[in-house]
């Protein structure tokens, strides 16, 4: 930042003294834990002189305090992949089921909103395509955070619903899928390279809100990758350009998440791992009836409050699997 020269490139420049913020933030906040845990050994020191029970009573609540903030502390430590940092994009598509699987595709949508909002992340709904009676039939949101990808990848997969359905006039028990797929948004310099004469642009009306705009022009914009047969659509935006221009981020998005699921592959392949893949291998079961439960399958973490997580508490189960990502 001291070179003559930095801030001819305006843009490199921001991002420079964007990592230099955050970094200065990191050792900030350690040197701030660093402080708090010398003052309570301080502390420490004092009860066992005196004991006193006000003083002792203040110590446990600073320590449990610090032992708190020393785990979000070591959460944050470990969203250090290449694009953790990055916003994410996130799409919910039910599975078989019709309304049923619709309308849990709009239960997580809800949940996933609230939890954004939680974090005082930025939700925008990119491609949004209603149910025939109720729900979703997909939905793609643009959640914008710190860290928001290195979050949510952790809800990557098939999330599976066991309720009595309240569209099932004999009150029976029903079992939902919705797939969650997440990729980071990309930045524009990063370099993916995509051939134009393999992808297939289709324009559409839009369908969403819109006011007079909607159904008027072809401004929605659909994406195909032909080899890998990626599909993106965007109709956020008024204008074509940009739907398209946001459309394409998200694809080259879709194309590092599958290189990196390629990468992975051949690593299980080498260690003699079988992961099947399918509607079966859920992430993460949340039933309903006849008892409350969610609980993740990959690092057996369950929780009993089922409204807490529909309401957005979803931080414990994130917490487990990035710390089972470092095992």
């Amino acid at each position: 930042m001291t070179d003559p020269e930095f801030w001819n490139d305006q843009q490199t420049a921001q991002k420079v003294i964007n990592e230099v913020n955050e970094l200065k933030d990191l050792v900030h906040t350690f040197d701030k834990h660093q402080e708090s845990l010398e003052n309570l050994e301080v502390s420490h020191e004092l009860v066992k002189e005196e004991d006193d029970p006000d003083l002792r009573a203040e110590l446990e609540s600073e320590v449990s305090e610090l032992a708190e903030a020393l785990k979000q502390f070591e959460l944050y430590m470990l969203l250090s992949e290449p694009y953790d940092k990055n916003n994410a994009i996130l799409e919910l598509h039910p599975g078989a089921g019709g309304t049923e699987s619709q309308d849990w595709a709009s239960m997580l949508l809800r949940m996933y909103t609230r939890w954004a909002e939680s974090k005082k992340f930025k939700v925008e709904t990119m491609d949004y395509l209603p149910g025939d009676e109720a729900g979703v039939k997909s939905v793609t949101l643009m959640i914008k955070g710190h860290n928001a990808y290195g979050y949510l990848k952790a809800e990557k997969g098939v999330h599976r619903l066991v309720r009595i359905s309240p569209f099932d006039s004999s009150g029976r028990r029903h079992t939902s899928f919705v797939s969650c797929d997440v990729t980071p948004e990309m930045d524009d310099d990063i370099d993916i390279d995509v051939n134009t004469e393999d992808l297939k642009i289709d324009t559409y009306r839009s369908s969403g809100a819109g006011g007079q705009h909607v159904n008027t022009t072809d401004s929605a914009v659909r994406i195909t990758h032909l080899p890998t047969n990626t599909v993106v659509t965007c109709q956020s935006e008024r204008s074509q350009i940009k739907n398209r221009e946001s459309a394409m981020k998200m694809l080259k998005g879709k194309l590092y998440q599958l290189e990196i699921e390629r990468q992975q592959q051949e690593l299980n392949e080498i260690r003699g791992e079988q992961k099947e893949i399918g509607w079966g291998s859920q992430i993460r079961s949340y039933v309903f009836h006849p008892y409350a439960m969610v609980k993740d399958h990959r690092t057996n973490h369950e929780v009993g409050n089922t409204q807490g997580v529909m309401d957005g508490d979803l931080d414990p189960f994130i917490d487990a699997f990035l710390r089972a990502q470092m095992d």
